[in-house]
């Protein structure tokens, strides 16, 4: 059985991912720094026959991270796959005239240097074995300049060069690093349901073609589902 870690889990995007890959073979590791949210999805994806477990961390320091992934190796073995999709840091969406170092450094923190430490626990193991997956969820903001998302954008387009050079270097040790930006308000029951989102996560991951696309396709600042 494969296994999938998705770091940043939460009831809305993290839990339907978690839903279609277990729905699909996946044993499901949940981290994020709630444990107690993390321990009611556990208990959803259980009621599911999925097999899931929490791994509470906080993606701000280095120590725990690394003891969360020892601790899922230690559980389930190799690492299929990784999800990426953690909240943007600690501050909202700030204009960029309004950005300070601070802020930031802040998302800088949360998703540039978090994914780099979450790939570095993962990308040994997936080298040796010349396999795996390494998925980045990032919004619109990582590709185009968006006013109101200055500090967001600097930390996401960063996270978005670091993913597709990702790709470039380990595409021909067989191993799948792929970015999807979501242009919209991720709502369930809307044309953006966190579960049409999961689903085009999971067709990405199955054909490995694509490096990279956008939810809804094609998708603009301009045609933003608000």
């Amino acid at each position: 059985m494969k296994t999938i870690v998705i770091v940043g889990a939460g009831p809305g995007l993290g839990l339907s991912i978690a839903k279609k890959f277990g729905e699909n073979g996946f044993r499901v590791a949940l981290i994020a720094r709630n444990a107690d949210k993390l321990s009611s999805l556990v208990q959803e994806l259980t009621t599911l026959s999925i097999e899931a477990a929490a791994f509470p961390a906080d993606l701000y320091n280095k120590e725990q991270l690394t003891a969360a992934f020892q601790d899922i190796k230690d559980k389930y073995g190799f690492i299929d796959v990784l999800e990426f999709s953690p909240t943007s840091g600690n501050y909202p969406p700030t204009p960029a005239t309004q950005v300070t170092e601070e802020i930031a450094l802040d998302a800088f923190q949360s998703q540039v240097i978090g994914a780099i430490r979450c790939v570095e626990q993962v990308l040994p193991e997936m080298l040796a074995n010349k396999s795996g997956a390494i998925l980045f969820t990032t919004g619109l903001s990582s590709l185009y300049p968006i006013p109101m998302m200055g500090n967001i954008g600097i930390a996401l387009s960063g996270l978005r060069n670091y993913a597709m050079n990702l790709h470039t270097d380990l595409a021909p040790q067989g191993i799948y690093v792929a970015h999807l930006a979501i242009g919209a308000f991720i709502r369930p029951g809307t044309a953006a349901d966190p579960d049409l989102i999961a689903d085009a996560w999971y067709e990405l991951y199955t054909h490995r073609t694509e490096a990279e696309d956008t939810f809804p396709q094609g998708v603009t600042p301009a045609t933003i589902l608000w």
